[in-house]
Order: C-alpha cells, then sequence, then structure tokens
C-alpha cells in the first residue's frame, strides 16, 4: 500500500489491488478509513470519522486532487 501523501494526520495511500477501480485515494486515521474517487471527485466510503472530520478531509483532499491523480496514473500506468 504506497503512501502518497501526509495531509496532517491522515496517511493517504493507493492499494495495489485496486488496479481496476477508479482513480482513488484511501485516507486513514486512528482506524478512521476513508475513499476518495479522484475523477469525479467523490467520496466513495468511510468508517469511523465524524462529519466535520469528513468535511476537513474533502476539502484537503481535492486541494490535492490532480497531484494524487498524477501519482496513481504515474503508479499504475507507468
Amino acid at each position: 500500500m504506497p503512501t502518497v501523501g501526509r495531509i496532517g494526520p491522515y496517511r493517504v495511500y493507493f492499494v495495489s489491488a485496486d488496479r481496476y477501480e477508479p482513480p482513488h485515494v484511501h485516507a486513514w486515521r486512528d482506524g478512521a478509513s476513508a475513499k476518495f474517487w479522484l475523477d469525479p471527485f467523490v467520496l466513495y466510503d468511510s468508517k469511523g470519522f465524524s462529519e466535520a472530520e469528513l468535511r476537513r478531509l474533502w476539502s484537503m483532499i481535492e486541494e490535492r486532487k490532480q497531484e494524487f491523480l498524477r501519482a496513481w496514473h504515474d503508479y499504475f500506468d507507468g
């Protein structure tokens, strides 16, 4: 599970087995997790985060969406 970034307390990563899914990232902190599709940008799934924390995480990941899309394509298509 390659880490593609850290945003504050969150680890943002890919799962190698997810190659055939649409581009996305997983975010993790202290046992809570969320999965964001990158294009179109949408929260796909989450577990353990409060609504307020998900809104903050959404904003932080959306800000770096292009960087994560490049990393996805470099990793899976490169």
